[in-house]
């Protein structure tokens, strides 16, 4: 196990609907500055699990702990507060505003008498260190989100979770129906993040990616966590039996 305390725990979390148990007495912990694959199939509690996390929906029952502190989240607002960042499939971007408007999308910082004027100098600033930190490919954050790519679409969700303070970064399948290259620099986006001390929750199918990008992997399977393991101790093959239910080896709980 890794020699430092984890960044986010969660403790017997369980979530219903109606007679659906959708996630079930789920102990988990994500460690500071790594990326860690979250896999499992369809159903298998994945979504359900990361909208805990982020104060989407409320548990039935367990805790979340963040920096071993008990975390009581119960809205969006109160993840962020704490340093937790979603980037959802759909980017929640405005197509015809600029890069650095969508960056500062529901918290634009703004001056003057009564703050009535946005602060445009100031976000652009940032826009740009972030940007940089990131080593991102767009040049000017005044672009508009519709003349961009896929790839570089992520970029800009990721950057809008950085402005917000995000530690905990939560990927939910960021490289879906993206072509070759975007899809490398999205990929590369996710390294660089973890070089910056960025801890990455990895949501994905493409267990070629799991595989190359991972610290570690956790396999969710009918709304359970059935194993948490270092990658360098998992094969590709390993990772599919347990996606499907099968039992491995000497494979038990993390």
């Amino acid at each position: 196990m890794e020699s430092t305390a984890p960044i986010l725990v969660t403790k017997g979390l369980c979530k219903r609907f109606g007679s659906v148990e959708a996630v079930r007495n789920v102990d988990w912990q994500i460690y500071p500055g790594k990326v860690m694959a979250l896999v499992g199939d369809n159903g298998a509690g994945k979504s359900t699990l990361i909208k805990l996390i982020t104060g989407a929906y409320m548990p039935d029952a367990g805790e979340i702990l963040i920096r071993g502190e008990n975390a009581r989240i119960k809205s969006p607002t109160d993840s962020l507060r704490l340093g937790i960042a979603p980037v959802y499939q759909d980017l929640a971007l405005v197509e015809s505003r600029d890069v650095m408007m969508n960056m500062f999308l529901g918290t634009e910082r703004t001056h003057g008498p009564f703050n009535m004027f946005l602060n445009k100098k100031g976000m652009r600033t940032r826009a740009h260190e972030v940007l940089s930190e990131i080593h991102s490919r767009i040049a000017d954050p005044n672009v508009p989100v519709s003349q961009l790519s896929g790839g570089q679409r992520q970029v800009v969700a990721v950057g809008r979770a950085l402005v917000r303070g995000g530690d905990i970064i939560i990927l939910d399948e960021p490289t879906a129906a993206l072509g070759v290259e975007q899809t490398q620099e999205v990929l590369q986006l996710i390294e660089t993040l973890r070089s910056n001390g960025k801890t990455v929750i990895f949501i994905s199918h493409n267990l070629s990616q799991v595989m190359d990008l991972a610290d570690w992997i956790s396999v969710m399977f009918h709304g359970e966590m059935i194993a948490t393991r270092p990658r360098s101790e998992l094969t590709r093959s390993e990772v599919v039996s347990l996606i499907m239910g099968a039992e491995v080896d000497a494979m038990t709980m993390a």
